[in-house]
């Protein structure tokens, strides 16, 4: 996988279908059947991903939204991007 960073763009997998459950989520890769848990942290991460795309605006958001430091929100949010790209429930673009 090439690079990911902060100018890369992240766009879910049309084969998904996400189910918020008390704050956290469940993602259905529909084309394996395979499931992929997130926690609360994780669930809005993954919101805010199909809201914005964009990896800066999405970590903007995070560090207006949560009392951390950016760099551990930069962390998490690439972290779990890569995760999710390797599930194959989305595809990073770069910019």
């Amino acid at each position: 996988m090439s690079s990911i960073s902060l100018e890369s763009t992240f766009v879910r997998s049309k084969d998904t279908m996400f189910r918020d459950v008390d704050g956290e989520a469940v993602i259905l890769d529909l084309h394996s059947g395979t499931y992929f848990g997130l926690n609360t942290v994780g669930t809005r991460i993954w919101q805010l991903l199909e809201q914005h795309g964009r990896l800066r605006t999405v970590l903007n958001e995070l560090c207006r939204e949560y009392d951390a430091a950016p760099d551990e929100l930069e962390r998490d949010l690439l972290g779990l991007v890569v995760r999710l790209a390797e599930a194959r429930l989305g595809e990073v673009k770069q910019a």
